[in-house]
């Protein structure tokens, strides 16, 4: 699409006429479409990671909680399932209230596998300072709108910090390695475009083309 407006604004009238503003206009317009219509924004100067500390209660099984996400590509929102991941979630939900997630970026998307955030210095290796495990079931699927926290390979199955990640394409085929927060429920369309931004070059590293900013992670429970 972005070939597409470049050509569009070569082609004038024959008669010399001056439109270069309606083509500049035009252009700018479908180059932002081709980049699913996310603004460009600058990216937030990473902070420190650490210094966070570790829950000390689970919430409330019987409670219903949600996450929602203010992405400068619109708002994501999160069903937290703390029944299957309770130190993951009453982690990442202390965090969120504490705004540990606020202004920080999605630093991996990999296009029809996963975006991926909550890491405060934005190069893939921050954290709280601490971390929590959940052994996910066996049976466990990663599937689209499944968000589920990232760990390296060395440490265990179900180990958390603060980073975590939602799968864009139908199955992401990974093992049961890996504690699942929740379920997007609202804003997978939000998901879907920001899931585009990734460079296909980069393979898994998943090397964003735009900065997708969270401004704010706000809780909400009864």
């Amino acid at each position: 699409m972005c070939a597409l407006a470049l050509v569009l604004a070569a082609c004038g009238d024959d008669d010399g006429s001056d439109d270069s503003g309606a083509q500049e206009t035009a252009a700018e317009t479908t180059a932002e479409a081709a980049s699913g219509g996310c603004p460009d924004v600058k990216q937030p100067a990473p902070r420190d990671d650490g210094g966070r500390k570790k829950p000390t209660e689970d919430l409330d099984p019987d409670a219903r909680y949600r996450l929602a996400l203010d992405t400068t590509c619109g708002t994501i929102v999160i069903r937290i399932d703390q029944k299957t991941a309770p130190k993951t979630a009453s982690s990442v939900v202390a965090l969120a209230r504490n705004g540990f997630y606020d202004k920080t970026i999605f630093h991996r998307i990999v296009p029809g596998f996963v975006i991926q955030g909550g890491d405060p210095t934005a190069s893939g290796m921050g954290g709280p300072g601490y971390s929590v495990r959940d052994t996910p079931p066996a049976d466990t699927q990663y599937t689209k709108g499944v968000v589920a926290m990232a760990k390296t390979e060395q440490e265990p199955a179900g180990t958390s910090g603060s980073q975590f990640y939602i799968v864009t394409g139908p199955d992401a085929g990974l093992p049961a390695d890996y504690a699942v927060l929740g379920k997007v429920v609202k804003g997978q369309d939000v998901v879907d475009e920001i899931g585009k931004l990734g460079d296909p070059a980069s393979g898994g590293a998943g090397t964003p083309i735009k900065s997708v900013v969270i401004e704010k992670a706000t809780v909400s429970g009864d």
